[in-house]
């Protein structure tokens, strides 16, 4: 489970989350805000930049337009890979339809294709005896995202919630002769009731069926109101890359995502193996 050479870490940072403000005060929500936050983070040491987009009553949305000034504000003054979200529901159509228009727009490098359906619900639902959030990513969902990707030559990121979904997205990616690799996001939480808590048992069961079900793509740790500092050591020894950031912290962190950065550089300073650059993640075809 140990990697056998120097590759290069890919370290992504995830500026904000659909969470708001209310659960996570020091996001950046504003366009300019999210811009010079990404900026700061890339200039700490992140290569890829993933975001989503808020109006201008601070509430999370899905609009091509406001996407574009970010990602070009964002590139105007940097190199890094810029990826933005995926609607949570709706049609296939619909949810999708930013993604084809950043695409036509040459503005899509990576892009979010979650490859399995989940309940996400927080221990504080649970206690207040409220409903959580049922995902849902049909498989049509994941066939069109991956047609996409491959028409258009962007980078699925697959968001592995639990086990299973790391089956799922390997079989149908499998279909795609064409798909650049996917990257497979491991999702822990520590409050949040999906998959597994960030330990080191849990990420060696993650390692060795990641490498039984998808042999030689890439992965990472990263999670929802989550804590990874623990395992970040190990995940690096055995290979993988590392994703921090506002939107996967504790909610009602203290932190900046530029603070998050540093912090998670100093560790992997500490690692045997080099920073990738963003050209060297877009070359990992």
């Amino acid at each position: 489970m140990t990697t056998p050479d120097n590759s290069p870490i890919w370290l992504e940072v995830s500026l904000n989350g659909g969470s708001g403000q209310k659960h996570q005060p020091n996001i950046p929500v504003r366009p300019e805000d999210i811009v010079e936050e990404a900026l700061a983070c890339v200039a700490a040491g992140a290569a890829i930049v993933h975001l989503h987009a808020y109006d201008q009553n601070g509430r999370p949305v899905e609009d091509t337009d406001i996407y574009s000034r970010i990602i070009e504000g964002i590139r105007a003054s940097c190199d890094a890979i810029i990826y933005p979200t995926l609607a949570l529901a709706g049609d296939a159509e619909s949810r999708f339809a930013p993604i084809r228009e950043l695409a036509a727009r040459g503005l899509l490098e990576m892009g979010v294709i979650d490859p399995g359906s989940v309940n996400i619900t927080h221990e504080s639902q649970i206690a207040g005896d409220r409903n959580g959030l049922v995902y849902a990513n049909p498989d049509g969902h994941i066939r069109e995202g991956l047609r996409l990707a491959e028409q258009d030559g962007w980078r699925p990121a697959f968001a592995i919630y639990e086990p299973g979904f790391a089956r799922l997205g390997s079989a149908w990616a499998d279909r795609f002769a064409g798909l650049k690799k996917p990257v497979y996001r491991l999702m822990f939480s520590d409050r949040l009731l999906f998959g597994l808590k960030p330990d080191r048992a849990n990420l060696e069961f993650y390692a060795r069926h990641l490498a039984e079900t998808a042999p030689g793509m890439p992965w990472m740790i990263s999670g929802l109101d989550a804590d990874i500092d623990d395992i970040v050591e190990p995940a690096l020894a055995m290979g993988g890359h590392v994703r921090t950031g506002l939107e996967d912290a504790p909610l009602g962190s203290a932190d900046t995502n530029v603070q998050l950065v540093e912090r998670m550089m100093r560790k992997i300073e500490q690692s045997e193996r080099p920073l990738a650059t963003p050209d060297e993640i877009r070359q990992h075809s």
